[in-house]
């Protein structure tokens, strides 16, 4: 999978190529989502994007769906280009993850905004509050959904001090689920690669 900064069908595996790269490369992707991924507390997990973790979601889609005609593959990218982060932002899935079903429906009744209530602090820096949900909304009066999509966007002051090693943490202020986190120094070091 070749890393070109912009997902487009020519940049895109036919789904041959694909099959045999999935084959040699799966578990790699799977590390690299693993490393990309922050937990606050006990219930919400963001998963940071990547081009790498757009281009082979877009793939997947295309393998799952069997989709080799122009208009498909230009609407799978449509889909989920934008997830990947562009220069001065990091992207994320943001899960609400409750096993059981009874406390989900509960806890989602009472996290509605928590998507809004996400940040991310450098170190010597104002917070950045989440973006969310730029594609459309994701909650009710009654209950938020257990997955949004988030967007961080930082000054080039933030971007420079991330590149230059400041600590940074990922947080929440949402009344009901207060909690901050220090992203791990691998992590950081991967999403510091999303930023230019």
């Amino acid at each position: 999978m070749q890393l070109t900064g912009r997902i487009t069908p020519d940049s895109l595996m036919t789904l041959e190529a694909y099959a045999r790269w999935r084959k040699a490369h799966k578990a790699e992707v799977i590390a690299h989502r693993k490393l990309r991924s922050v937990h606050l507390g006990e219930h919400i997990t963001l998963q940071f994007e990547s081009e790498m973790t757009v281009r082979y979601q877009v793939q997947e889609m295309l393998r799952i769906e069997k989709i080799f005609e122009d208009e498909g593959i230009a609407a799978e990218i449509e889909a989920y280009a934008p997830l990947a982060p562009d220069g001065t932002n990091w992207k994320a899935t943001m899960l609400l993850e409750y096993p059981d079903v009874n406390e989900r429906r509960r806890e989602l009744g009472r996290l509605i905004g928590v998507e809004d209530r996400m940040f991310v602090e450098v170190e010597g820096h104002e917070r950045v509050y989440a973006i969310a949900d730029e594609d459309l909304d994701r909650e009710n009066d009654e209950k938020t959904s257990a997955v949004h999509f988030v967007r961080f966007e930082f000054t080039p002051a933030q971007v420079q001090a991330i590149q230059a090693g400041a600590a940074v943490k990922l947080g929440c202020d949402h009344r009901n689920y207060p909690a901050h986190v220090g992203i791990g120094a691998e992590t950081l070091a991967s999403l510091a690669g999303d930023l230019r």
